[in-house]
């Protein structure tokens, strides 16, 4: 299992960042984050992906300039570009669209 970080990476760090990121953002205390760990675990055992767990909130920038609306949501980076999201998986199977950007 991970914990989410108030240490999150500036969005010029991942536009530098040459691999696959997949950005998690949520909270330990979300009942929806929690739901998803086992199946967000599972995929990045299985992945070629960095995870970065990201504590989102008021005054976080990160989720804003993303966008973020609800907890969890998983983007997928490659060099810095979003090419993927997902929003509160349940289930290995809700992880399809970031198994199938990978796969392109």
């Amino acid at each position: 299992m991970y914990q989410y970080r108030a240490d999150a990476p500036s969005r010029d760090t991942l536009a530098q960042t040459p691999h696959w990121v997949l950005l998690n953002f949520g909270t330990d205390w979300c009942g929806h984050c929690q739901a998803a760990q086992a199946a967000v675990s599972e995929f990045i055992a299985t992945q070629a992906v960095e995870h970065i767990p990201v504590e989102d909130g008021k005054g976080r920038r990160l989720g804003r300039e993303f966008k973020v609306k609800l907890w969890p949501s998983l983007i997928l980076l490659h060099h810095g570009e979003e090419v993927a999201r997902v929003i509160r998986p349940t289930h290995l199977d809700d992880l399809a669209p970031l198994i199938q950007a990978l796969s392109n």
